[in-house]
């Protein structure tokens, strides 16, 4: 009988670390006609039962593109997610520029990091630029000194796309970065950073990246425990969970997450925790 309260107290101790394993951010949303996106993308998740936390959610992207000399329009687009998110505290907003809009880049990113927007996605393959242009190393920089994160895409579409991205990070050191897809089937690359960490005066602390859609084609493959092996490599505590919606779903990401033979430690923090940390979450 004296086992009950003992069974009574021990939930109770442990349900606010149960739940706080079981938090989910999603860092890559796309909600290309915004409101009604998200209902779409909440539905979903209410069908499979599967509630989330927070998501960043940006307006660009599959028919919505970003393209050079369409200031007005990318101007525009960013102030609809933004408005968005005034009204649902849980999506966090993410912008975009074009890097050779050259100073109307810059004043549009600075507008927008006074109106609060953290993250500044731009994209190599969709945006048509090359990350090697100084043009996009100058605006990097200055998000940087804005304390926007930068999101650059990471499927390894072009030829040299990592190792692009891995120069540039190192250029641009005092500014945070997220790779999205972790390189696509191209994430051996990122393997160097367990050396580039050990070289003085070469770090690449600020180099993040989301797990999206790459996470879901290598999970359950022959090359899924090499993937965790690049995992631990690039650091657990960089890495973040990400759906690609509508591409992707969450459902469908999470359950790859699970497939990979990581610990509930590590899929915790792959899945909050460390978006949390980089984001500045509740």
């Amino acid at each position: 009988m004296r086992l009950l309260p003992l069974i009574v107290l021990s939930a109770l101790l442990f349900a606010p670390l149960a739940h706080a394993q079981d938090k989910v951010f999603d860092s890559h949303v796309h909600l290309w006609n915004g409101e009604t996106s998200l209902r779409e993308y909440q539905q979903q998740l209410k069908s499979a039962g599967r509630p989330v936390d927070g998501l960043a959610a940006m307006w660009f992207g599959g028919p919505n593109q970003a393209l050079a000399g369409d200031v007005e329009k990318i101007r525009a687009g960013n102030d609809s997610v933004i408005a968005l998110a005034k009204q649902h505290p849980e999506l966090l907003p993410v912008a975009t520029v074009h890097p050779y809009d050259g100073d109307a880049a810059l004043t549009e990113l600075t507008r927008v990091a006074k109106l609060g927007v953290k993250v500044l996605k731009i994209h190599p393959h969709t945006q048509r630029f090359d990350p090697d242009d100084p043009r996009v190393l100058t605006l990097v920089k200055r998000a940087g000194e804005l304390d926007v994160i930068v999101l650059m895409d990471n499927a390894n579409i072009l030829p040299g796309d990592s190792e692009k991205l891995f120069n540039l990070a190192l250029k641009a050191s005092k500014t945070k970065f997220i790779f999205a897809h972790i390189g696509g089937l191209n994430f051996r690359f990122w393997n160097i950073l367990a050396l580039a960490r050990t070289a003085e005066g070469l770090f690449g602390d600020n180099i993040y990246f989301d797990i999206s859609a790459t996470s879901v084609v290598v999970a359950g493959s022959p090359i899924a425990d090499e993937f965790v092996w690049t995992l631990r490599n690039v650091g657990i505590d960089h890495l973040l969970l990400g759906s690609d919606y509508p591409q992707l779903t969450l459902p469908q990401t999470l359950a790859a997450l699970d497939r990979l033979k990581l610990t509930n430690e590590e899929k915790a923090k792959i899945r909050y925790g460390n978006a949390r940390k980089l984001f500045g979450l509740p």
